[in-house]
């Protein structure tokens, strides 16, 4: 409580009775002005307060303060440069690098994730990576895994550059260290999570069907799982593909296999069975570290899918209930957080640290952060734009993407 002296009121001497007479006078005067002004009927001559305006924010409350949802809140506009730029950081891959493809707009780069009642800001990468001294992270997943790694590597970069000290042959497993804070981070490619035969090119094409062991997680990623202090984990739009499905060795059915003579069992009993499968892994796992389940990310290709003419040429973010989420990714999102909730509760009860990472609802907001034609290099020159083949998938980096690493490392920090 404030003091009467820190409020600018002098209290008045009391010399004679006379005067202390004279100020409650006045006192009693101000205040029965003051009750008139509140309840008696007002007067033209006083201004009269504004009426409310419609659609105003309204205050938190005490409980919304305390229990600040990171994934709750808005985009809003902000003048600040990127965390690095396409050139900064040499991580970047080509598919991703969309300034350096020739994308010319750049306002998608100007917006910030802001939660409705906490603030966020960008982290510290000397700080971060001082926390992370001596620390293990990986990121398991498909493409939007490799895509995140670069962003989050790239971030940091301005504290210092990652060096990489190992990788697959087809690079999509990949690992590096940062020396002066002997901290490692790695990325994992395993875009079912679960064993599986796999004869793809980077964009897509196969060469035969995929064949998926529905009860089998892969051991690319359950091998040093023990060894990592944190793991990011998710998987997603791999599950739509043509596959065929196996358990305990046996063909149980396949999706999308119309040639065959198999049983249509769909994507959703797939990926169900997959994801129940890695978070009971998780929650029986007795992990000392955190793990981060991040849900599927949403693609948002307007005309058509990606080998069909879909394309993504919007260049700023949409409104809350703008888009609709396809019925792909909705199923997708449903199976997850339900299985997500079956598993936390199992987790909760032997101590492992297991967190959503739900980066779905914001990540819908932003149709104008992919690659879309720029995904390859400078796509329009030369008569090439009518064979573009648009990526409304991935994200550019430096991107919205970016934003993921403020709520992650705001909650790795938290827990310091």
């Amino acid at each position: 409580m404030y003091s009467d002296l820190k409020l600018g009121f002098r209290p008045p001497h009391r010399r004679t009775n006379n005067n202390h007479f004279i100020v409650l006078l006045g006192i009693s005067v101000l205040v029965l002005g003051f009750g008139f002004a509140l309840f008696g009927k007002p007067s033209n001559s006083f201004p009269q307060p504004d009426p409310p305006i419609l659609g105003s924010v309204s205050f938190p409350t005490e409980q919304e303060k305390n229990e600040c949802d990171l994934f709750d809140g808005n985009w809003i506009p902000h003048s600040d440069e990127p965390p690095y730029t396409h050139k900064s950081c040499g991580i970047i891959e080509d598919h991703q690098n969309c300034m350096k493809n020739g994308r010319p707009d750049t306002g998608y780069l100007y917006w910030r994730w802001k939660p409705r009642f906490c603030e966020l800001d960008r982290v510290d990468p000397t700080s971060f990576l001082e926390a992370m001294r001596n620390k293990t992270w990986g990121f398991v997943g498909d493409s939007i895994s490799r895509n995140h790694v670069q962003s989050f590597l790239c971030t940091l970069s301005r504290a210092e550059m990652a060096v990489e000290v190992y990788h697959d042959e087809a690079y999509k497993s990949r690992r590096w260290t940062f020396p002066t804070y002997n901290f490692t981070v790695s990325v994992i490619w395993t875009p079912f999570l679960a064993k599986a035969s796999i004869s793809e090119d980077d964009n897509g094409v196969s060469t035969s069907d995929i064949e998926l062991h529905l009860d089998v997680l892969d051991p690319v990623w359950t091998l040093p799982y023990r060894n990592l202090d944190y793991v990011i984990i998710s998987a997603g739009k791999w599950f739509v593909k043509t596959a065929i499905y196996l358990e305990n060795g046996a063909v149980l059915g396949c999706h999308y296999c119309p040639k065959r003579n198999l049983t249509e069992l769909g994507f959703n009993f797939a990926f169900r069975k997959v994801i129940r499968n890695v978070l009971r892994h998780v929650a029986g796992s007795r992990h000392g570290g955190t793990i981060l389940y991040r849900t599927t990310t949403p693609d948002h290709f307007e005309g058509g899918e990606w080998f069909e003419g879909g394309s993504c040429k919007r260049e700023k973010p949409s409104k809350e209930g703008e888009l609709e989420m396809s019925e792909m990714n909705r199923i997708l999102r449903e199976i997850e957080l339900e299985e997500f909730e079956r598993a936390s509760s199992a987790a909760n009860e032997k101590g492992v640290d297991l967190v959503l990472f739900d980066v779905s609802p914001l990540s819908m907001l932003r149709p104008d952060g992919h690659p879309g034609a720029y995904r390859h290099f400078h796509p329009f020159e030369n008569g090439k734009g009518n064979k573009v083949i648009y990526d409304c998938l991935h994200w550019c980096l430096p991107g919205p993407i970016d934003s993921w690493n403020d709520i992650l490392f705001e909650m790795v920090m938290r827990k310091q």
